[in-house]
């Protein structure tokens, strides 16, 4: 009659990536990176992730920690412009100076 449901314990670190490596290529690839020396996994939102976000760069994320101790990313927010905003920006000046 009643289900057992496991308490879902979301965590948050803010922090500067470092090390992003594709770790498996799949339709929703497997991306590991650090976050100020914590080992994290992100599948949801990969691809977006690898657009938006390049080492050095300080993010915010959000999920729980896996029994290998690695935070797997259920979300996350970069602090500042993104990766793809300074690309698009970048091309623009090169373009206006034509």
């Amino acid at each position: 009659m009643y289900k057992i449901m496991e308490a879902i314990d979301v965590k948050s670190l803010k922090g500067v990536v470092s090390k992003i490596r594709v770790l498996k290529m799949s339709r929703t690839p497997l991306v590991r990176f650090s976050l100020d020396g914590t080992n994290c996994l992100i599948a949801a939102h990969s691809l977006n992730f690898l657009a938006d976000v390049d080492e050095g760069m300080q993010i915010v994320v959000a999920g729980e920690f896996n029994d290998r101790k690695q935070f797997v990313v259920k979300k996350y927010s970069v602090i500042g412009k993104t990766k793809i905003m300074i690309e698009f920006e970048s091309l623009n000046r090169t373009l206006n100076e034509l």
